[in-house]
């Protein structure tokens, strides 16, 4: 039996500081190829409330979208895990 996405989510989020009690959702771009997931993640973002934390699961460690999302006043932390590498996003 494999590790559950939600369960790789939860410990995310404790390891990256954003907010524990927010909701929470996940995007899974592990099959989508670059540039889309990044675009996924913004677009994901924009639709969310402000309060939401997203766990974005990837097969690699994302780079791209980083910038943007501190220009668009995100707070973010990456931590790699055996299933997936999961960038957790929040707003401070």
């Amino acid at each position: 039996m494999g590790v559950e996405p939600t369960d790789v989510a939860h410990g995310a989020v404790e390891e990256t500081g954003a907010p524990q009690s927010a909701p929470q959702e996940r995007l899974d771009v592990r099959d989508l190829g670059p540039p889309k997931p990044p675009t996924r993640t913004l677009e994901r973002l924009a639709d969310l409330d402000d309060g939401t934390v997203l766990g974005q699961f990837n097969d690699r460690a994302p780079q791209h979208p980083f910038p943007e999302l501190e220009d668009r006043g995100y707070a973010y932390g990456t931590v790699e895990r055996d299933e997936a590498v999961v960038t957790v996003v929040w707003t401070p």
